[in-house]
């Protein structure tokens, strides 16, 4: 399959999430991240996905360094968006937009989709005639198809696909852990885009990652499955392939941190096929075994401690990774990882449970209670 049925230009189902790049220190190692994706492009793939605020802007300076002055313009297509916390008035968000085509080094966007959409904030993308903008400026040509990513209910996507039906594409977060969770609702979420014949973008297939590091009981149903089968298939591209089985489909997508994930996802999707019935089966049956394990829920977007979300400095992410790990393998190296992570940090006792955290959560977590846990576990 070279072309997308929904987009002919974007080739195969497969992009690069340029959220969680490998880094040298506090900067990207753009070397290694042009590596990445001179072996995306060469494989057949072409669509790359960014936001300003990923890497605290360094993900926008990386496409330019290691893609768009290395490639024509027609190798490669790309996604941006518009973030709530990057503007305040409608005034704001062409210089923002403009400044976000320089610091990619591009003329215009593939893709460029409203960010991170819930009931809360959508009112002040109406309120900015946010969705109004965008749509002027796919009439300039500056974005080539408008669109919008989600975390919320049901309900409140199919008021927003209401209300513009001109949304060409929708980004949710889907996966095979999530798809009938209650809180994160992927299944009634994707239902909405087939209800409203949106094709689908995914996020988070892996789930920041704890669908590749799985426990024993649960890595071994994999291996077993790749044993009967005579495949080898990886954790992490048994749910990319997972997610991407589903009819509405068009995208998914992978924060790749290392040219050995590159490759491994690449392998998974160079010639993709819908997962059978056993691999079904399977990935389901780790689904149960891991939400056995009483586990923070955590996908490290790190949406909680960015722009000062966090008057207190504690590493959220971090402590719930550090949690997860005590509780899942019983790993008391932990403690350790958890006093490096609080040395010149906040503690998890710190909290003044300002709940600034949770209003920009993605998965909707009660990140304030369950600080008391992991200060109950660490700290206790």
């Amino acid at each position: 399959m070279d072309e997308n049925r929904f987009f002919p230009e974007i080739k195969k189902n497969f992009g690069f999430g340029l959220m969680r790049l490998p880094m040298v220190g506090s900067q990207v190692d753009t070397d290694q991240v042009s590596k990445m994706v001179d072996a995306f492009i060469d494989n057949g793939f072409n669509y790359f996905d960014t936001a300003h605020g990923y890497i605290g802007g360094l993900s926008e300076c990386a496409v330019k360094t290691c893609l768009s002055s290395r490639y024509p313009r027609e190798k490669f297509l790309l996604t941006d968006k518009l973030t709530e916390s990057y503007f305040e008035k409608e005034e704001d968000i062409v210089p923002f937009f403009e400044s976000q085509l320089e610091a990619c080094g591009v003329d215009y966007f593939d893709f460029y989709l409203m960010h991170a959409q819930n009931k809360t904030n959508f009112e002040k993308f109406k309120k900015c005639n946010a969705y109004e903008t965008a749509f002027k400026l796919k009439e300039e040509g500056k974005i080539k198809h408008v669109g919008l990513s989600f975390h919320d209910t049901a309900d409140v996507l199919r008021n927003i696909l209401t209300q513009y039906p001109q949304i060409e594409i929708v980004q949710i977060q889907f996966n095979y852990l999530d798809y009938d969770d209650p809180s994160v609702q992927s299944k009634e979420v994707y239902d909405v885009c087939e209800e409203f014949h949106k094709p689908v973008i995914v996020m988070e297939p892996v789930k920041g990652g704890s669908l590749v590091n799985l426990s024993p009981e649960a890595q071994m149903v994999l291996d077993d499955l790749n044993k009967s089968q005579g495949t080898s298939y990886s954790n992490a591209g048994y749910a990319i392939r997972y997610a991407a089985s589903f009819p509405s489909m068009c995208m998914v997508l992978s924060g790749m941190s290392s040219f050995d994930q590159m490759n491994d996802n690449i392998s998974a999707m160079k010639d993709f096929s819908i997962l059978n019935e056993e691999e079904i089966k399977a990935v389901y049956t780790v689904s149960d075994i891991i939400k056995s394990v009483k586990q923070i829920p955590c996908t490290s977007c790190h949406y909680c401690v960015l722009d000062n979300h966090c008057p207190k400095d504690i590493k959220i992410p971090e402590l719930f990774s550090c949690y997860n790990a005590k509780i899942k393998y019983n790993d008391w190296n932990q403690n350790m990882y958890y006093e490096q992570n609080t040395t010149d940090a906040g503690k998890a006792s710190d909290c003044i449970k300002c709940g600034m955290c949770e209003k920009v959560c993605p998965q909707h977590l009660e990140i304030r209670n369950l600080l008391e846990e992991v200060a109950k576990t660490f700290e206790g």
